[in-house]
């Protein structure tokens, strides 16, 4: 009964989110086919399980029916109770203050901050070394940096987001002057009034390697408020972050402009 149980929970739970369209903020959407594979695969083996628990009860009479069914829709409920009752929500700038302003991966300190809290969270810039070997991961950001390098422009999608900031950060140097476009929320940088962090949440695979990306933001006197979705153009230059004690690829921003935020306010890397 228990197996059945949890394969039905399991399957009810993804069904939900399927339907509610919460998975994307839970996997990459990239990879949902599993989630869907997995799903029918679940609903098969929980059809044997219950005919297996269907023939024990056949064979032990003895036990109670009403409360084997009752102890059954119990137990069903409680993925969807947990599914309905916690509700999801989408990060913003509450969630980067609430972990604390220290950016541990621009800081170099990532490793001793990821080992006290048991996370992979990365920050600022999207890291996918660990999925390549040394050498393949040099020479595939080297096409993807050449490929942007060579635009006038550089425009900033949902679909490019994750590697034209990664491209950036693995060579800043090259990047300066380079013009580019991009859509993300204010995070104001708490040390320095006058620059903002534009931030899109991230992930790689699913919600356990996802991260905040994006650049520091100077050269505009508008201020608006944390988590305000703007639509901002602008050059690329480096400038040195006194309290992250690095220099960082920052965008001088020419244009910055209040938008609504994005249906999906998440961006997922492609590899």
């Amino acid at each position: 009964m228990i197996r059945f149980l949890l394969l039905a929970g399991y399957f009810e739970m993804t069904l939900y989110l399927y339907v509610s369209g919460k998975l994307d903020q839970y996997i990459n959407l990239h990879y949902s086919y599993l989630a869907y594979l997995s799903m029918v695969l679940t609903f098969l083996l929980a059809l044997v399980q219950l005919y297996i628990w269907v023939k024990q009860l056949e064979t032990h009479s003895h036990l109670s029916t009403k409360i084997a069914k009752l102890t059954s829709i119990a137990l069903l409920l409680i993925p969807l109770i947990v599914a309905w009752g916690f509700p999801t929500v989408h990060l913003d700038s509450t969630t980067v203050a609430a972990k604390g302003y220290h950016f541990p991966l621009a800081a170099g300190t990532d490793t001793e901050i990821q080992e006290q809290e048991g996370t992979t969270v990365q920050y600022l810039k999207p890291d996918t070394s660990a999925y390549f070997t040394k050498s393949s991961y040099q020479s595939e950001m080297r096409k993807v940096a050449e490929r942007y390098l060579d635009q006038e422009i550089i425009s900033v999608t949902s679909e490019n987001y994750m590697e034209v900031m990664e491209a950036i950060y693995d060579y800043p140097n090259e990047f300066v002057g380079k013009h580019l476009e991009m859509v993300g929320f204010v995070y104001n940088d708490p040390d320095n009034p006058k620059q903002q962090f534009l931030f899109r949440f991230g992930i790689i695979h699913c919600i356990a390697d996802s991260g905040v990306y994006g650049l520091l933001s100077t050269g505009q006197e508008t201020d608006f408020p944390d988590n305000t979705w703007v639509q901002a153009k602008g050059t690329i230059k480096l400038s040195y972050h006194n309290s992250l004690q690095q220099a960082l690829p920052t965008l001088e921003l020419t244009e910055y402009t209040k938008i609504e935020q994005p249906k999906n306010p998440y961006v997922y890397r492609v590899f």
